[in-house]
């Protein structure tokens, strides 16, 4: 029997309320689907640039004396390489803009127009078989990579190379189990540009793996290294109060298992261990020192011989501070200190200073010490002294005059920028400005107290400024109701100010800080 019109009116509301839901997930997906877009192609840049740092060592290591014959052929697959990626990622570039293109292109905000669009990667993908001539060149790319590398090594790259072009199981919609079928029909416009950025990211991440592997084997037959360290070499490793220090400083690399041979002009090499030889002596002789030698090791077609000198000062009893960080104080925080007093016992010696709190650091050891200084000097600074126990009472050693000043000003930022572009998917998420103490030595914290918020939409003819949050207290977004609706509302081309930024150091200063700017993309 024919249902009634109120059943019949009901069950096409229930319809039209089902596609209506269906549309919201499809909005959805089609969302997180421009997320994963974004996110692997700010991947693919990152990827891209350490791969050219790659190169440039490359290049760099064929030009070193005695190495260019044994690295060039090294390099030039590394070249073929990078030039054989470049011409596939371009080639997949120009790909999903033919996609784009076929959907409707893009309006005039560059925003693609046809995102959920299913037919237009069927249509060129799997219909006119370009997939086809997209899997094949992805095959050869690989083979060719695989193929440059030494042949012990080929099975195992092989396996773990990124790029990898794998057949779907057959179902009913895909009865053959066709790759080009499971990855490209049906497929919305912004999930086949998701899929091919991701096969860009492979192809980055596989021509990293290669070209380190072909790195690799350009140093088969020279000396690895398996360790570093750094070393400061003072030209002098004692002064006096007003004369010059100068030192060198450098990364070393070495091989524990070498053992070099060493030789110095006075005193002795203990032990050789592990790659490092250890030389000792006896202090002798009032004044300035000086000792010289060489170091060879064999690296079996040739040796490699380096000739090294360093000095030092044999000195009479004194009392000497050395600031281990910075050379002032800074208030609010505690500031290590080194005291030596020659001719006494670092445990019968200690500071003084007026207006400063001074501590033992017993995890530094013996004559270490922490001071926390609670306001500033003038341009002479303040008088630390070495005091050391003795018969007949303490008495002063040493002394240093050092300035005390405030901890400097933070920079406001926001994800790590003080302004500038950013994605407005990036933005979003963003809890607050934070105030970031840039290139300190001490571990100081700044805590933002204030600050005002303001939105400058570039869409709504509505809104004629920035509409503001003045002085929202706090230093994250969602202590803000009318922020965080004003923060998820952001879109592409829109303004944000941060401004009437506040932060508490330390010290107990309040200090204004930097207005921030973002333009949205």
């Amino acid at each position: 029997m024919p249902k009634e019109p109120r059943q019949l009116m009901i069950n096409l509301m229930y319809l039209v309320l089902t596609a209506m839901l269906a549309l919201n997930v499809s909005s959805e997906i089609l969302q997180a689907f421009k997320t994963i877009n974004q996110s692997i192609n700010q991947s693919n840049k990152s990827i891209q640039a350490k791969n050219l740092e790659l190169y440039q060592e490359f290049d760099a290591n064929q030009q070193m004396k005695g190495r260019e014959e044994r690295v060039k052929p090294f390099n030039d697959k590394a070249k073929q390489i990078h030039a054989a990626s470049d011409e596939m990622f371009k080639y997949l570039e120009d790909w999903k803009e033919k996609i784009v293109e076929e959907a409707g292109g893009r309006d005039e905000h560059g925003e693609i127009k046809g995102e959920s669009n299913i037919d237009a990667s069927t249509r060129l993908l799997v219909e006119k078989q370009g997939g086809d001539e997209i899997k094949q060149k992805l095959l050869d790319l690989k083979q060719l990579m695989v193929s440059v590398v030494s042949p012990k090594v080929q099975a195992n790259v092989d396996s773990t190379l990124p790029l990898r072009i794998t057949d779907p199981k057959a179902t009913d919609n895909n009865p053959q189990g066709s790759w080009v079928v499971g990855n490209f029909y049906n497929m919305p416009v912004m999930a086949a540009l998701t899929l091919f950025s991701k096969m860009q990211n492979d192809i980055r991440n596989a021509e990293a793996m290669v070209v380190k592997q072909l790195f690799d084997e350009s140093y088969s037959s020279s000396l690895k290294f398996d360790a570093i360290t750094a070393i400061a070499v003072p030209k002098t490793s004692y002064a006096l109060n007003g004369q010059k220090v100068e030192a060198q400083i450098m990364l070393a690399a070495y091989n524990q298992s070498v053992v070099p041979i060493v030789n110095a002009s006075s005193g002795k090499v203990a032990k050789v261990e592990k790659g490092v030889a250890y030389w000792e002596t006896q202090a002798a002789g009032v004044g300035l020192q000086t000792v010289r030698g060489s170091v060879m090791i064999d690296l079996g077609d040739r040796q490699e011989k380096s000739d090294w000198e360093f000095q030092y000062m044999v000195g009479s009893a004194g009392g000497s501070l050395q600031l281990d960080k910075m050379n002032v104080f800074y208030i609010g925080v505690p500031n290590p200190v080194t005291v030596s007093a020659a001719g006494y016992s670092l445990e019968d010696v200690y500071l003084n200073m007026p207006d400063g709190e001074i501590t033992a650091d017993a995890e530094r050891g013996k004559g270490s010490f922490n001071i926390v200084v609670n306001k500033p000097s003038g341009p002479q600074g303040v008088k630390v002294s070495i005091m050391a126990k003795a018969q007949g009472g303490a008495k002063e050693v040493g002394s240093m005059n050092v300035r005390v000043k405030y901890i400097p000003d933070p920079i406001a930022q926001v994800a790590g920028q003080a302004g500038g572009y950013m994605p407005a998917a990036k933005f979003r998420p963003q809890i607050g400005p934070v105030a970031a103490l840039l290139n300190f030595e001490f571990d100081a914290r700044y805590t933002v107290t204030e600050f005002s918020y303001s939105v400058m939409k570039r869409r709504d003819p509505d809104i004629k400024g920035p509409y503001k949050v003045t002085n929202p207290k706090g230093a994250i977004f969602t202590a803000n109701a009318d922020i965080v609706r004003m923060q998820n509302d952001l879109k592409p081309g829109d303004r944000v100010f941060i401004d009437d930024i506040k932060a508490r150091g330390p010290d107990g200063r309040t200090r204004s800080l930097n207005s921030l700017s973002f333009t949205l993309n």
